[in-house]
């Protein structure tokens, strides 16, 4: 038995498991958060080019 808890104590292939998960959990939780903050900014600016585009396309001389 003894042997036994030994080699459980000794396995540490489990932990290494868990921190890569831990890893990813964390990398993921700061991804949605830096596209949550940049998620404005980028809506006017693609605002803004849309509006560009439109400004031009109506401006161009029809054949």
């Amino acid at each position: 038995m003894i042997q036994l808890l030994t080699k459980l104590q000794a396995n540490t292939s489990g932990a290494t498991a868990i921190e890569y998960g831990l890893i990813a959990a964390l990398v993921s939780v700061a991804a949605i958060g830096a596209l949550n903050l940049m998620g404005g900014s980028l809506d006017t600016m693609f605002t803004a080019v849309s509006g560009q585009l439109d400004s031009a396309v109506s401006a161009m001389p029809t054949t």
